[in-house]
């Protein structure tokens, strides 16, 4: 079944334009924070965003620098979860620019960091079956007012009953940029035409450019009629 990606960024942007946050984040996206000089370098050789990666290894390890970004696994041996037989490295930060730049969804080619695009990316991460069935995905919306229960508990087995409590991509973001507003910087729309501080100002009343029904726009009318008979004769 092929998925449209296009739908699927538009659902998470309508979502995340109405999200609540349901559980406490703060401690977490803190924890985060405090470690984006790490994030930092894999993001300057893959080109996803700190906060991205971030969110990602909260997700797969709970923030573990033991556990591969990739699916959790330890990195310093060869990985036995989807993706397998990766590793094994030298560092987390090898295994994590792997896990970006050569296992799918190969983050390192996205081009979208827009908010819709981001969590389109994050959904395709753990997979798009909840898409499929028309539910939010707790890898996502987990911790949120758009997710209440379903998950799968193990690959192909959905279990409508079941909730997540680890916390979800979205709210994460949500939280992380309520600490920094250079998260997501420039998905403001612009605007078609300029603001009002912003538009061209009128032109003052001058000789030139005299104020509509003034005397001088009388005599400048008279000039212009006078100008234009001498011109026909």
């Amino acid at each position: 079944m092929t998925i449209d990606l296009a739908a699927l960024t538009a659902h998470n942007l309508a979502r995340w334009q109405q999200v609540k946050l349901t559980r406490d984040f703060s401690a977490v996206v803190r924890r985060l924070a405090a470690s984006e000089a790490r994030y930092q370098v894999v993001s300057a050789q893959t080109g996803v965003p700190w906060y991205v990666i971030a969110v990602i290894h909260e997700r797969e390890s709970s923030q573990s620098w033991s556990a591969s970004l990739a699916q959790g696994d330890l990195w310093d041996r060869v990985s036995i979860h989807v993706p397998a037989g990766r590793g094994p490295f030298k560092s987390w930060e090898d295994a994590a620019v792997d896990s970006l730049a050569n296992c799918a969804p190969y983050a390192a080619r996205w081009k979208d960091w827009s908010i819709g695009g981001t969590l389109t990316l994050l959904e395709q991460y753990n997979g798009l079956g909840y898409f499929r069935r028309g539910v939010p995905s707790p890898y996502i919306w987990a911790g949120t007012d758009q997710y209440r229960s379903g998950k799968y508990v193990r690959d192909g087995v959905y279990d409508p009953a079941v909730v997540d409590r680890q916390l979800g991509c979205a709210g994460l973001l949500l939280a992380m940029k309520a600490l920094d507003a250079s998260i997501f910087p420039s998905n403001a729309s612009v605007p078609s035409v300029p603001p009002p501080s912003q538009a061209m100002p009128a032109p003052r009343p001058s000789i030139s450019h005299p104020a509509k029904g003034s005397i001088g726009d009388l005599v400048a009318s008279l000039v212009r009629t006078v100008i234009l008979t001498f011109k026909r004769s």
